[in-house]
């Protein structure tokens, strides 16, 4: 390997790393050093083996067991907002950026590989880029398209900042613009044209008064959202518009394909007088899958009730190489990109003890 700029003391408790990773800068598309760091310091542990494909790493144990757990954590950042280094305050808080989403989660994996050398079930690391920009760049996503065998296993964990609750699944989200048509005229004579931001309207008044659907799934009970999240029209202010699209985002439940959700939409808007309907993109959703076996007893050694998964996550990736998956991670998702993102230090301590019990035969409620 080459010259490494920094250093990670696997040593150091979840804490204290997690401030350590902090301080090495790893905005989107700028992960390499952090990579690198992450690579040397498991390298030097005799019980994995690590591969590394770009700026993603993955490490393994090979011990025979029975079942195998991937626990995975992406390594990038949102853009820096002038929180960079770490603080840590007198109330034991952790401030800087990435240290919610998802540093501290990434510091409990380093220690989980670095302390549990011996396991009682085989263990995966991955710890991967880009996965706060575009889908097409995302690390997890181009290991599973060139070494999907590198992420096979019987369940997967996502360390990304759930309040160290179990949050199963995750709902799919689809993007669709809807375009209606009119006439351009001066609009000093608006007859006999025809205005086509007048023609949304029952568009927008079909998403008012939308009613979605809650399914419950695993005894989880999701919640679909059909929004407008853009509008465009209109150009000159004395010109009626002759195009107008709403652009709406569906949330919805994972037991729906992308083709079911896509149909839905069609069907929502049928009579709505839309001329044209386009796909923008859709990410499909996971299964939360908490009645496999590894699931019931990670359920079981954390403790707590499991929450539905709302929001898109890169479980959906596991679940569709057929690895069930839920997010569970140190840290509050709502302080996730904010200038003041922040975590407390005993939070990451408990995850991490909680982990380390449950892969030891060691699991208790707390």
């Amino acid at each position: 390997m080459r010259p490494v700029p920094f250093v990670i003391d696997l040593r150091l408790d979840a804490a204290e790393l997690t401030a350590r990773l902090v301080d090495i800068p790893s905005v989107s598309g700028t992960e390499e050093p952090l990579a690198d760091a992450v690579e040397q310091a498991l390298r030097a542990l005799p019980h994995l083996t690590v591969d590394r494909y770009g700026n993603n790493v993955v490490a393994r144990t090979t011990l025979g067991r029975a079942e195998r757990v991937v626990l995975a954590g992406h390594l990038d950042t949102v853009p820096i907002a002038d929180n960079v280094p770490s603080r840590l305050d007198e109330n034991g808080v952790l401030w800087g950026c990435g240290a919610t989403d998802m540093k501290a989660g990434v510091a409990v994996q380093l220690r989980i590989a670095a302390t549990v050398p011996e396991p009682d079930r085989d263990l995966t690391f991955v710890f991967y880029d880009n996965e706060e920009t575009a889908p097409h760049l995302n690390g997890l996503g181009h290991v599973a398209q060139a070494h999907p065998d590198w992420l096979a296993g019987d369940f997967a964990i996502l360390l990304e900042p759930s309040n160290a609750r179990i949050e199963g699944g995750c709902q799919g989200t689809l993007q669709v613009r809807l375009k209606t048509k009119g006439e351009r005229v001066r609009s000093a004579r608006g007859l006999p044209g025809s205005n086509a931001i007048h023609a949304a309207g029952p568009i927008l008044a079909r998403l008012a008064a939308y009613e979605p659907r809650k399914p419950v799934i695993d005894g989880l009970e999701y919640h679909e959202g059909l929004n407008a999240v853009r509008i465009d029209g209109g150009g000159a202010g004395n010109v009626i518009p002759d195009t107008c699209t709403v652009t709406v985002n569906f949330r919805y439940a994972p037991d729906r394909t992308i083709e079911e959700a896509q149909a839905h939409v069609h069907e929502v808007f049928a009579d709505c007088g839309v001329d044209e309907f386009t796909l923008l993109s859709a990410r499909t959703g996971a299964l939360p899958g908490l009645s496999h076996p590894a699931a019931a007893a990670f359920m079981e050694a954390v403790g707590g009730r499991a929450m539905p998964k709302f929001g898109w996550t890169d479980v959906a990736r596991f679940s569709t190489l057929g690895v069930p998956a839920v997010n569970y991670g140190p840290g509050d998702a709502l302080l996730a990109h904010k200038r003041d993102e922040r975590v407390d230090t005993e939070a990451i301590l408990r995850c991490e003890q909680r982990l380390r019990d449950w892969l030891t035969r060691r699991a208790r409620r707390s």
